[in-house]
């Protein structure tokens, strides 16, 4: 967890520079920047609050994604969005990379999370963000009627049930006791879905339709139970659909070729997803209208002209502030890593913990982040993009490494036809090579990867030795 007062010492950044989302009102308050929102188009999470309270009101189901690169703060935003909608809504949230089967997963799957997991926190008491009973005897028997052919899973989930704990709130011979033993089971085989028949899996997708419609069902009555005791209503968010090992099929998959399942539903959904789709082709056929499609950029700190961007810049100061002594640092250092991080908090946070590190082994009787230490946390994590920007057997892609460096020039130069979404661009934004900046919709090209084609030649140094847009 992390410390939620800002860092004394080198040997304690660490504790408040992790890679980490704020996912509570403590660290909330300690460590958010709102000065991070005007620099990147303005707060997204109040327009989508805006939107998900209409909705509510309106009785509409609300759907919304969230789109952005590793490191700009996507979970730390859904949290603030909670916090400030909690009045309203009670929150369920979902990992698809511990929740699901990466790689193996199906749209099915995630329907079946989503009724689990509000059916069992229906059921929770209120004090534990729960209606405080379960779904009706009616509605339990709808979904284990649904499983009514698959002798296998009832045995597993009656079995499963006579070993679970009564604290759910069911008699050990009940059928809400056979319904957690339901849910334990298919958790367990959505985890772990690649050692799973795929004649299952195929049986259950011809019969979605009517799963969908216990699935509405289920939803509304939980929906009720829950406002008659709080007055809230269910928001459901899946997160982590953006992250390495998530195979581009199965996100297609799930919210291109299936995307009807989230419009039918009658649920409040928001997903990450990997920004790639919203330059995808596909996009328009996102459960998502395009208004609720939301980019989280990074934190500029350079212009489009390749001069320093003065509020970006300062608002990671204040991102630092917050987290530890600046005084830690030696005269100037701190923005050295602020520019060569390209504004990505996530790049931020690696090189300075590098870097503080670094100066720790020098065995100093009074350490501080000097000079050396960033010049080589910064050698450090250009490698890290230089490693992104090559190709490996393991790749799947067939873009060369000319191709992407003639590209990147080009986005340099501010040419506005290689800023058309094709292969190429959605290789360099995945790599982080490319990055996009405020409501203003431009493209830069990440200050280290800048170091990098200026050290082979592609782009000319200042007599200075410097390289516009490039790291100090």
């Amino acid at each position: 967890m992390l410390q939620t007062t800002p860092a004394q010492s080198l040997d304690e950044i660490y504790k408040t520079l992790r890679p980490e989302p704020l996912d509570t009102p403590e660290t909330l308050q300690a460590f958010y920047q709102e000065a991070i929102n005007n620099t990147r188009g303005g707060d997204k999470m109040r327009r989508i609050r805006l939107r998900l309270n209409r909705a509510a009101q309106d009785g509409i189901p609300f759907k919304a994604c969230i789109m952005g690169h590793r490191g700009v703060g996507k979970s730390t935003e859904l949290s603030r969005l909670i916090e400030q909608v909690q009045g309203d809504f009670q929150a369920v949230r979902f990992s698809a990379v511990t929740a699901l089967d990466p790689g193996n997963f199906r749209p099915l799957d995630v329907v079946l999370l989503l009724m689990a997991e509000v059916a069992e926190q229906t059921a929770k008491p209120v004090a534990e963000g729960g209606a405080g009973q379960p779904p009706s005897e009616y509605r339990l028997k709808e979904i284990w009627d649904w499983f009514a052919s698959e002798e296998r899973v009832r045995t597993e989930a009656q079995a499963m049930a006579v070993g679970l704990e009564a604290g759910a709130g069911a008699e050990s011979a009940s059928l809400w006791a056979n319904i957690i033993g339901l849910f334990a089971t298919l958790k367990g085989e959505i985890k772990y879905a690649s050692t799973r028949e795929r004649t299952v899996v195929e049986y259950r997708v011809s019969r979605l339709s009517s799963l969908i419609e216990v699935a509405n069902r289920l939803l509304d009555e939980c929906n009720q139970l829950l406002r008659t005791a709080t007055g809230k209503q269910w928001l459901l968010i899946g997160e982590d659909f953006d992250r390495a090992g998530i195979p581009s099929t199965r996100i297609e998959e799930l919210f291109i070729t299936y995307a009807n399942i989230f419009q039918d539903l009658r649920a409040h959904l928001i997903f990450n997803l990997p920004i790639g789709l919203y330059y995808s082709t596909d996009a328009p056929r996102l459960p998502f209208a395009g208004d609720c499609s939301f980019v989280l950029p990074d934190t500029p700190v350079y212009t489009v002209e390749h001069h320093p961007n003065e509020m970006g810049r300062q608002a990671l100061v204040e991102v630092l502030t917050a987290r530890m002594d600046i005084d830690l640092f030696e005269p100037e250092q701190m923005m050295r890593a602020i520019v060569a991080s390209g504004g990505n908090l996530r790049d931020l946070f690696a090189l300075v913990n590098y870097a503080a590190d670094s100066a720790l082994l020098r065995d100093d009787p009074a350490p501080k982040i000097g000079a050396d230490d960033i010049t080589g946390a910064i050698v450090n994590l250009r490698s890290d993009y230089e490693r992104r920007l090559g190709q490996s057997p393991f790749d799947q892609e067939e873009i060369t490494y000319e191709q992407k460096a003639d590209r990147l020039q080009a986005v340099y130069s501010g040419d506005k036809a290689a800023q058309v979404p094709d292969p190429v661009l959605y290789s360099l934004l995945n790599a982080r090579a490319v990055q996009e900046f405020n409501s203003q919709r431009w493209f830069g090209v990440h200050p280290l990867v800048v170091d990098v084609l200026a050290g082979q030649g592609r782009i000319e140094r200042l007599a200075s030795g410097e390289v516009p847009g490039g790291p100090l």
